[in-house]
């Protein structure tokens, strides 16, 4: 059909075209936005809601101190760590200072050396006794740490068995919430749809067909984009069952607009020849024959076979001759191709 239409025309339509997408562009995103703000209709209900509160305040806050208490034995730990590893260094650097100074003591075998020897043993000792205390610390700390771990999961414990009492409630009131949003859902797009079921049926072919298809476009991006996604499963059945409907409601109608195609098309076989070619568009026509298929019925034609002038399949005129050259031309043409004299009604077979 492209062929036969003006060059001007061709970028008319493309203009018109791209109206079309710009105006469904512009609806989707209108769209878009209206159907994200409709979860916003209600607050989201959290697993918090179904808890009891005061029990759950109370785990929080045993949660909460035993954590702390934790970490606090957590940091004294470390300390107690620390200082027990000084005491270790500071008796082992003495015990080898001793060692070294009671072998050059039984080297000398002076009796004068006997008090420091007792000194100094009396240092070790107290430096063996801080390490003793220094370990017991962090003995101490670690028994502080385990205890304050242990309080912290019991709390934590009792909290998750209040988050697993509430979940029932709280999936059920959400099955209930995503179904009322649905609804939100389909009651904004199902129109949509139905009106652009409407506009295909009666509008498509009118002069604002851009925004026609436009319309048809975005109502389409609402139903399977913003609706179909968020249909509840329900174990699958609700969509599958929403999709046998919507199968059999466009198969239903592809099949009426068939049949209905099918008789048209037997009765306007059965019409004269001039009174189809009236009927049918100069342009679609020409489009047709462009493609090798008879303008009146549809049905593929060898269109350089010589001396096809009519329709073998519903007899309508292909070719006929100028009334002035007598040149066999195209007969749906409006004027002669070799003498430019206007084209007569061809005359029908006998």
């Amino acid at each position: 059909m492209s062929q036969s239409l003006r060059l001007s025309e061709k970028w008319f339509r493309r203009g018109l075209w791209g109206v079309a997408l710009v105006f469904g562009g512009f609806l989707t995103g209108l769209g878009s936005a209206i159907v994200d703000d409709l979860p916003k209709v209600e607050q989201r209900v959290q697993v918090a809601d179904f808890m009891d509160r005061a029990a759950t305040a109370r785990a929080r806050d045993q949660l909460k101190q035993a954590r702390q208490a934790r970490e606090d034995a957590a940091q004294a730990l470390e300390q107690a760590r620390l200082a027990h590893a000084r005491a270790q260094a500071d008796n082992q650097a003495a015990r080898e200072t001793f060692n070294n100074w009671l072998s050059t003591r039984h080297a000398t075998a002076r009796p004068e050396q006997d008090p420091p020897l007792v000194q100094r043993t009396q240092e070790l000792d107290g430096l063996k006794q801080r390490e003793r205390e220094a370990l017991a610390a962090v003995e101490t700390q670690q028994q502080a740490e385990l205890d304050a771990r242990q309080h912290e999961n019991q709390a934590q414990q009792q909290l998750n068995e209040l988050e697993r009492s509430a979940q029932s409630g709280w999936q059920a009131a959400s099955r209930q919430q995503e179904l009322r949003v649905f609804l939100y859902r389909l009651a904004l797009t199902l129109p949509l749809l139905v009106l652009a079921g409407w506009l295909f049926v009666k509008q498509r072919k009118s002069s604002a067909w851009p925004f026609v298809w436009g319309f048809i476009g975005f109502a389409l991006v609402a139903f399977f984009v913003e609706l179909v996604p968020y249909l509840p499963s329900y174990g699958g059945y609700v969509r599958y069952g929403v999709g046998i409907v919507v199968t059999v409601l466009v198969g239903r109608y592809a099949i009426v607009a068939l049949n209905r195609y099918l008789a048209a098309q037997q009765a306007a076989e059965a019409e004269p020849d001039q009174r189809r070619r009236d009927t049918l568009d100069y342009d679609q026509a020409l489009g047709r024959l462009a493609k090798n298929v008879c303008p009146g019925c549809e049905r593929p034609v060898d269109l350089k076979q010589p001396g096809l002038d009519f329709c073998p399949h519903c007899g309508i005129g292909l070719h006929d001759h100028c009334g002035q050259c007598h040149t066999r031309k195209n007969a749906w043409v409006r004027y002669c191709i070799s003498c430019g004299a206007p084209a007569r009604p061809p005359q029908a077979p006998a």
